[in-house]
């Protein structure tokens, strides 16, 4: 059973008893506030978790069960989306409640755009695989820190294709630096 905050999320966006396919079609029709024709379920999942925390007081209480009927995918998938999108380094705070009635809190920490793209600096390692920058840069798309457009730029300075000159073994280090280094200049 959807929990309370859920319920009332689906009807604050008029789309009470949504499958996955009806998910899809909707975040398709506002793709042009995130950019991209085709969404990966984590990237669904991790919309719609957004969009939930949005249109409340900045928290979600979910149940991974219902998420993982809801779209289609088993419940570690809905455990990888919110781990990797939704960290302490991205601005969350996450409470996990185990048994039947177990529901998963998502609470916005209200952060300055300048601490967040500090945290982001911070999170990034010696190297950067580029699943990972995707992920780093889509969540300071989400946060309203930059734009499409120097998201698309930022993506493209570290792209396998910009970096082929590099031995592939080396992207990930240099892929991390010149990230790093964009961030840092943002924050300035």
């Amino acid at each position: 059973m959807l929990t309370r905050f859920l319920w009332s999320g689906l009807v604050k966006f008029g789309i009470a008893f949504l499958t996955f396919l009806d998910y899809y079609k909707y975040i398709n029709i506002r793709k042009g506030q995130i950019g991209g024709d085709d969404m990966a379920t984590s990237d669904l999942i991790a919309r719609f978790i957004y969009d939930a925390i949005e249109n409340s007081d900045g928290f979600a209480e979910l149940q991974r069960s219902v998420l993982a009927e809801m779209f289609s995918c088993v419940p570690s998938q809905i455990n990888y989306v919110i781990s990797t999108r939704f960290s302490p380094e991205h601005g969350y705070i996450v409470e996990s409640r185990r048994g039947g009635g177990g529901y998963i809190r998502i609470t916005r920490v209200q952060q300055s755009p300048e601490d967040i793209v500090m945290n982001t600096v911070n999170s990034i390692g010696k190297t950067l695989n580029l699943q990972i920058a995707k992920a780093l840069v889509s969540n300071l798309l989400t946060a309203d820190i930059i734009d499409i457009k120097t998201a698309n730029l930022m993506m493209t300075a570290i792209s396998d294709r910009a970096l082929s000159p590099i031995v592939p073994t080396d992207r990930g280090v240099v892929r991390a630096s010149i990230l790093k280094q964009m961030l840092v200049i943002l924050s300035a």
